[in-house]
């Protein structure tokens, strides 16, 4: 179960998390560096935004790709790297309660989704907000000792501490919707001081969305204003500069199934949320937005589709297009949406090899095949009709695991028997594509 990537083979509690998942064909959030393949332009490409976010600006991509393509993935392979590099991430996935507007509050069902999922590098599974707030204020507490030489109570101190957090309090203030926001900092700062929990507790349930009316936040709070549906993205952006102000490179925002927006059956509530797309964008293209990036994972449909799709607002197509010049093969990889062409038969047998070792290695060496046989395996599976463009990592993946696992079960049987079965459908396939090839050279001699 080597990994090229990190010479170290997977513990067995992630090794087994990867294989249950990608048999039951979702992505999974631990461990993908054990076994990514291909897409190392596509990763490039994100991984200079990256350095564009980190030194201040913004950044707005569309991952598109067909179901099963390999779009959920790239995005979690991009979580992991950006939190390893200091980021802070929240991700959501969109259905019909959540959307990025909404009269029903499908928005802010979002934007709580989001907060939920807060990830650090230290917390990847989510929910870190009181984790990044109190890291803030512990570290503010160890510079200024570092640099007054004080000891832990002397009031001066205190002070020099208190300057620190109102100065990007301050910083924060000056920013739309950053005056509360600065408020609340300081709150849940002197709520920390005097270890009062409940007044900590009721600030974070502020910044989560969790007060359904001002009345409610006034009397926990004292503040006249909640975010809402029409504000939850504005407050995201304020986000991202405190958390750049407490010691993170910034903050990545990942929202995928972006075709539950195609799928709304009202016209105008479409259009509201599209409209919420182009704020978004023209936000991120504009400078508007600071230390932030952000990432949509759409299917072709979803993003192209000229009655219910994206390009339904032409606001949106006209700025997302595709050029005359780019086609599959020759993408450009610095517009705003990145296209994911299929992986290559030999980038899927590296990663069936891979599989393959970490399944041998779960499991004692049961199941593992030799290398013609993974060979016949690819052979078969991209002998499909169509498969050359309709064919999916997610579909491949599902079919190795399940040999893998009949071979562990069923130790009498033998791979070259399953690959060469007539029950198999893909074999049955190949065969028949075998039999048509064969009779075509017949007829021509």
């Amino acid at each position: 179960m080597q990994n090229a990537s990190t010479g170290r083979r997977a513990p067995r509690r992630i090794a087994q998390t990867i294989l249950n998942s990608l048999k039951g064909g979702v992505v999974p959030r631990i461990g993908l560096p054990y076994i990514t393949v291909g897409r190392r332009s596509e990763i490039e490409a994100l991984l200079h935004d990256v350095d564009i976010i980190a030194e201040g600006g913004a950044s707005f991509r569309f991952i598109v790709g067909s179901y099963g393509a390999g779009k959920s993935f790239l995005l979690q392979a991009i979580r992991n790297y950006v939190m390893d590099r200091g980021f802070i991430v929240v991700d959501a996935d969109l259905s019909p309660e959540r959307r990025l507007q909404g009269s029903g509050g499908q928005g802010l069902a979002t934007y709580r989704e989001l907060m939920g999922n807060l990830a650090t590098r230290t917390r990847p599974e989510g929910g870190a907000l009181t984790l990044v707030l109190e890291r803030w204020i512990s570290t503010v507490q160890a510079q200024c000792a570092a640099d007054t030489g004080l000891a832990p109570g002397d009031p001066a101190l205190t002070q020099a501490v208190d300057k620190r957090i109102y100065a990007v309090a301050s910083a924060v203030r000056e920013l739309v919707h950053g005056f509360e926001f600065a408020r609340l900092l300081s709150m849940y700062y002197h709520a920390y001081m005097q270890g009062d929990d409940e007044k900590k507790a009721a600030v974070v349930r502020w910044f989560r969305a969790e007060y359904a009316t001002r009345r409610e936040a006034r009397e926990a709070l004292g503040v006249n204003i909640i975010i809402s549906d029409e504000n939850w993205y504005d407050y995201l952006k304020v986000f991202a500069v405190f958390f750049r102000l407490a010691g993170y490179c910034g903050l990545f925002i990942m929202i995928d199934e972006l075709v539950n927006i195609c799928k709304i059956p009202n016209a105008i509530s479409r259009q509201y949320n599209y409209e919420k797309i182009l704020a978004m964008y023209n936000d991120a293209l504009q400078g508007k937005a600071r230390h932030l990036g952000i990432l949509m994972g759409a299917t072709p449909q979803a993003l192209e589709d000229g009655r219910r799709g994206v390009f339904s607002y032409e606001a949106l197509r006209s700025r997302l297009a595709e050029g005359k010049f780019s086609r599959p093969g020759v993408r450009d990889l610095m517009a705003p949406v990145i296209r994911l062409d299929p992986l290559t038969p030999e980038e899927m047998l590296v990663l069936c090899e891979k599989l393959s070792d970490m399944h041998a290695a779960l499991y004692g060496g049961e199941g593992r095949l030799s290398g013609e046989e993974l060979a016949q395996f690819i052979r078969l599976e991209y002998s499909r009709i169509g498969a050359e463009s309709n064919i999916t990592p997610r579909e491949v993946i599902r079919d190795f695991i399940e040999l893998l696992d009949l071979l562990r079960q069923h130790p009498q049987a033998s791979a070259r028997e399953l690959l060469d079965s007539k029950d198999f459908p893909w074999s049955a396939s190949a065969a028949l594509v075998d039999d048509a090839q064969a009779e075509f050279a017949e007829f021509t001699v």
